[in-house]
Formats: structure tokens, sequence, C-alpha cells
């Protein structure tokens, strides 16, 4: 159909290629326009078939994902979703992808993961990616070194302070612009990202290396404390909590909220339940609803929040569902977001 959204399927394995191929063509709006084994092939049919969204595996003979990304993006950019092996490897390398211009990672059907579940996943990945703004990877500059430290007195006043942050397509990078510019006595930092299990451990680790903040994987009791940065497991919901003085996090399955898990709905209520007042959410580019309710609950709770605007956000849905149902105090440049942060919690 003329309105259909065009994909091209890059993926050195035949069975992946077809069953990709079976499955999208069971989701209305959505066509396979062709396939290709390696990114030679793909060239080729890019400048054909003028595909609007690209699937691309990472390890392909003749020249490897990440090669071929980085001149997709400098020559012919468009939406790219990196499908990825559940291994170590496999999400360190779809982590890069990301960073190089990648919309969106999903992982290839396992034990644990079925071809039903890929399909799904994969075909509201593509909606949200179709149409994205592309936004050229940015190198680091003098806008991306930290603040200087919380003051001492500042500090002792935020010592039950926390901020909470959601976010999904475009997410990855809009979060590290946000953390490597935070100081490393910050209050402490919940997050969650739409992220499949296994590449939120390396997502964590990789802010961990770029940050002044520790930042890590939460696990089931983890305490919230200045200074750590506790990243959402991909599969399991994150909630805060609070017992006594002491705020920690529940790691936990559950039904998908949103069609997500982790879902940002879920933090956010939490946080508006056991924080308050002592909360900053922030919200950032991502598509659809979730986040936009629980930041309502947050703001009515007492919280000051900010959302990504639109200029810089790569799709914006979740800040624009929180923007219009008045969920939102501040709406900032994703390089402001860390500074109006910090001038905040330094009032509250």
């Amino acid at each position: 159909m003329p309105n259909d959204i065009k994909v091209l399927v890059v993926d050195d394995s035949a069975v992946v290629r077809r069953v990709f191929s079976e499955q999208l063509s069971k989701h209305k709006g959505i066509m396979v326009v062709g396939t290709a084994p390696d990114p030679y092939v793909a060239r080729e049919k890019i400048v054909k078939l003028k595909p609007d969204v690209i699937t691309l595996d990472i390890e392909m003979p003749r020249m490897d994902g990440i090669t071929f990304l980085k001149k997709l993006m400098k020559y012919f950019p468009l939406p790219v979703i990196i499908v990825s092996s559940l291994s170590t490897k496999g999400s360190k390398i779809a982590l890069e992808a990301l960073s190089l211009g990648a919309l969106e990672v999903i992982s290839k059907p396992s034990e644990a993961y079925s071809v039903g579940d890929m399909s799904m996943q994969l075909a509201e990945k593509i909606r949200a990616v179709y149409g994205a703004k592309m936004i050229a990877a940015s190198t680091q500059n003098m806008e991306d070194k930290p603040l200087t430290s919380i003051s001492s007195m500042a500090l002792a006043s935020t010592t039950n302070k926390i901020i909470a942050i959601g976010a999904s397509t475009g997410g990855t990078e809009a979060i590290k612009k946000v953390l490597t510019r935070l100081p490393h006595n910050t209050p402490g930092i919940v997050v969650v990202q739409h992220m499949p299990a296994q590449f939120t451990t390396s997502f964590a680790q990789r802010l961990n290396e770029l940050c002044q903040m520790k930042v890590k994987e939460a696990q089931d009791g983890d305490t919230v404390i200045n200074g750590q940065v506790l990243i959402a497991p991909g599969n399991f919901h994150m909630l805060f909590k609070r017992s006594g003085a002491r705020y920690y996090v529940e790691v936990k399955t559950g039904p998908l909220v949103h069609y997500q898990r982790p879902a940002v709905d879920v933090l956010f209520k939490s946080v508006a339940r056991f924080a308050g007042a002592n909360a900053i959410g922030i919200i950032l580019t991502g598509m659809g609803k979730d986040g936009a309710v629980g930041m309502l609950d947050m703001k009515k709770a007492g919280a000051i929040n900010i959302a990504q605007d639109e200029k810089s956000c790569v799709v914006f849905g979740m800040p624009k569902e929180a923007i219009n149902i008045g969920a939102v105090d501040y709406v900032q440049d994703i390089n402001s977001i860390a500074n109006k942060a910090i001038a905040l919690l330094e009032t509250m």
C-alpha cells in the first residue's frame, strides 16, 4: 500500500530474513520491500527501493554492521534498528551502534524470547523510528563537561532528594548527555530506558565509564544514595520505595505497561508515592505515552518535572504527552537539562 512503512531487512542469515519478512507482513501498515545478506547488497537496494526503515544485523561477512552504519549515517542517513544477539559482545556492539546514530535495538529470538515476541516488539520499534529526526552523533565538546560539584551546604539539603528519568527511542544518547554533565555528588538517580534484557547491563557499564557518578544496573533492594545512578534492568520493572529514612528500589517482573517492561509509568508512580516533593522528574525522547500519567502523579505529589524539548528529541512522543496533560513544569533542550536539574535541587 502507498502509505505502508517500507522496511529493508539486512542480515546474513537466510532464516532470519525469511522470518522477519513473514512476521512483519502480519502487521498492518508495515511492508518489507526487500532483504539483503550483506551491506554491499543493502547499499544497492537502498538506492533502488528507498526504504523508510532498515533493520541491521551487526555481525556479517564482507563488511560488519558497524562499518556499514558509519557509512550509511554519513552519506544516506536513515532510521536504523539494530538486531543483535543477547550475548555480552552483541550488546556492547549494539550500544556502539546506538552512539553512531542507530535509533533502536532488538534481540534476536532465543529460547527465552519467542519469534512472536520479537515480531510484536520489532513492529512497535519500526513505527517508533519511522519519520524520526536523524540527529547526527555528536562528539565531546565544551558543553559535555560535567558541572562543578554541588556545594556542601546545598548537598546537605539534598540528602533526601532524588531524580527520576524516563526515556525510549533515542534515549540512550539523551541519557548520556544528561548524566555526563552531572557532578559526582548529585543526589541519587533512578532511570528507566526501554531496552531489552542484557543490553541494560552494557548500557550501565558504558555510562559508568563516562560519568562522574557511579552507574550500575539495579538489583532488587539496592539503596538509592547520593552519587549513584541505578538503571532498571531490561525485562523487569523498577519501583522506588522508602523504609524509614532509606530509599531503595524493588526490581520485579509483571505485566507489560504501554507494551514495555521496564515501564516509565511504573517508576514514576512509585516515586510520586514515596518521594513526593523530594523528587525531580525528567522525561526524554521516545514514542508513545509511557511516563506521562506517572509524571502527573509526581507533580500532584509536589515534584518538579522537566521535559526534553521537541527540537532536541529524536521522537517527541513521551515528552509531548506529559506536556499536554499538564505534568511538566519546565521544557528544556537536552544540553540544558542537567544544569536545570542542579539549579532546582539547590532551591528545593
